[in-house]
């Protein structure tokens, strides 16, 4: 899909979601939405595969690009999805920073401040 990384876990959802939290938590980066998906679904009786949203941020790191591109607002903070798919395998999915920076057009120099994303899935699913 355009702009959105899809990487593969060596965890199960919750204990990837577990480990996201622990790097947000030792980092000092603000959690500020768990969204049990599948959770939800369960409320009305629909049997969804284990997925949950995890939303992020940092008002340091966030707010120049918001300066900079006010639009970039509807995409900040920042977001990932842990998802099972039919076959049992374990994702984490974000938006790509590089796709973000081109969608709303903020300076290439303020792109670190939101390529954490990477780090956090990738020392996740590990």
């Amino acid at each position: 899909m355009n702009g959105i990384i899809d990487h593969p876990s060596r965890h199960s959802v919750d204990r990837t979601v577990d480990r996201l939290t622990e790097l947000l938590q030792t980092r000092g980066i603000t959690l500020f939405a768990l969204v049990d998906h599948s959770g939800e679904a369960q409320t009305i009786g629909v049997e969804m595969r284990p997925t949950k949203l995890l939303i992020f941020g940092n008002p340091k790191a966030g707010t120049p690009l918001m300066l900079a591109a006010p639009r970039s607002a509807i995409d900040l903070p920042l977001k990932i999805l842990v998802w099972e798919d039919s076959e049992g395998k374990v994702w984490l999915s974000y938006n790509s920073p590089a796709y973000l920076q081109q969608r709303h057009g903020f300076p290439a120099e303020l792109l670190p401040r939101i390529d954490v994303v990477e780090k956090l899935a990738a020392e996740a699913a590990a």
